[in-house]
């Protein structure tokens, strides 16, 4: 398979997203007993899937160098996303990962999801993503392909907030 489609392979990780790109940054609380059920979701593509994403995934989790196609829509009209999983993180106070983009996704660029325990014993979830169009279609839609990703990321946090609570 060709390699993912952009260079900055793992700035989700960090925080310092490159420039030139669109930057999504998404916060929500979570439910404080949910991390463990929540970290869960995430790493094994429930949170997706109970959003109604079609997941085609290389492993049941999310691990490094794991191959993953999103799909979107119905029938003819569902958009497929491939993506890498870069990197992955389970420990006590954090799960998650970030995934950036193959050849045949519409935009380029990484997208992270995380679970968190803050210092204060809260629990949060976040999205990080950097990307730009990669197709004519995500050109065209220029100024709404922000509003879906946003738009993805809440409703993300919804369906998680749902799951972490049991």
């Amino acid at each position: 398979m060709p390699g993912l489609t952009y260079a900055e392979v793992g700035a989700t990780r960090t925080g310092a997203l490159p420039a030139g790109y669109r930057h999504l940054r998404y916060r929500a609380a979570l439910p404080s007993d949910g991390f463990t059920r929540a970290g869960e979701a995430v790493l094994s593509w429930q949170m997706h899937r109970a959003m109604g994403v079609r997941i085609e995934a290389s492993a049941p989790r999310a691990e490094p160098g794991g191959t993953v196609t999103a799909g979107l829509g119905l029938g003819r009209l569902r958009l497929a996303a491939p993506c890498e999983v870069v990197w992955t993180v389970r420990d006590e106070r954090r799960a998650g990962f970030g995934y950036g983009t193959l050849p045949g996704h519409p935009m380029r660029g990484e997208e992270a999801f995380l679970v968190e325990v803050a210092d204060d014993g809260r629990v949060w979830f976040t999205v990080t993503a950097f990307s730009r169009p990669a197709s004519p279609l995500t050109r065209l839609a220029g100024p709404l392909v922000p509003l879906f990703q946003r738009g993805y990321a809440w409703r993300c946090a919804s369906v998680l907030r749902r799951l972490a609570a049991g």
